[in-house]
């Protein structure tokens, strides 16, 4: 709402009670279809994806540079695994921001993509796929690899005591802080980006270079609070739900990671 029309709504609460007053509160639930079929795929896809490409670059590097690189294995691994399920996420995308931008357009996604499909073929659908991957890449980039060090950081420095000490629910509530922490700088990092989907995907034959231009520095930045707190609270939750599906399905929980001991030796750390 703020970043396409930034003229009629002032703020969060503001753009609360517009929204009720013209559509009421099945307003605020407008594109919910396209939104949750859209962000399972690409979730599944995202976390899927990224335990692949983890394995699969860290058996190229080997023990010892996977852990002194783990960091930016940790981005090469989120960086891969986003670039396909930006790909899975994109019609839906464009189908939620279509249905919540423009009035009158289509109310439910049966009846959008039909419509987006006749009137611009399947382009209608993948044209914002270039800026997703500019919003989305960095955003799991960060997501990950901050989420990964901020756990490796709360054993290291917070919790009084090693991981396998700990009781499931207490290592929960560790990915639950580290997950929010994430979300924090992810919503930060991918929001200038986002603001430039949302516009281009309300507007047929708009550029992404063309729509930047138009927003300007501080265009960009414009319901950046809002973000913060939506994107926060559901990164916490996205690796809540995550953990404890490993947990009660009994999946492998790799530890915090810990230096090889051939590489201690190397480094004259052991006797």
């Amino acid at each position: 709402m703020f970043q396409v029309d930034p003229g009629k709504y002032k703020s969060i609460f503001n753009g609360f009670s517009i929204t009720l007053k013209e559509d009421g509160v099945r307003g605020l639930g407008k594109g919910w279809a396209p939104t949750f079929i859209g962000y399972s795929m690409q979730g599944l896809c995202k976390f899927g994806f990224y335990e692949v490409f983890k394995i699969l670059y860290s058996d190229l590097l080997g023990e010892e540079n996977t852990y002194l690189w783990r960091t930016s294995l940790y981005l090469a691994a989120s960086a891969s695994a986003e670039f396909f399920a930006d790909i899975a996420l994109a019609p839906m995308e464009a189908c939620k921001v279509r249905i919540q931008t423009q009035p009158g357009y289509a109310n439910t996604l049966r009846e959008c993509a039909p419509k987006m499909y006749a009137e611009e073929g399947l382009w209608a659908f993948y044209k914002g796929v270039v800026p997703l991957w500019m919003r989305q890449i960095p955003y799991t980039m960060m997501k990950f690899a901050c989420f990964e060090r901020t756990v490796e950081a709360l054993y290291k420095f917070v919790v009084p005591k090693p991981r396998s000490e700990c009781t499931k629910g207490e290592q929960l509530v560790v990915t639950f802080v580290a997950g929010y922490i994430a979300g924090v700088f992810c919503a930060i990092v991918s929001h200038p980006a986002d603001s430039v989907v949302s516009v281009l995907n309300k507007e047929k034959g708009s550029t992404a270079v063309q729509v930047l231009k138009r927003l300007g520095p501080k265009g960009v930045w414009k319901g950046l609070i809002a973000r913060i707190i939506m994107i926060g609270t559901l990164t916490a939750l996205q690796w809540f739900i995550y953990d404890s599906v490993k947990v009660y399905f009994r999946l492998p929980r790799p530890p915090p990671p810990e230096m090889p001991e051939s590489l201690k030796k190397k480094l004259g750390l052991t006797e």
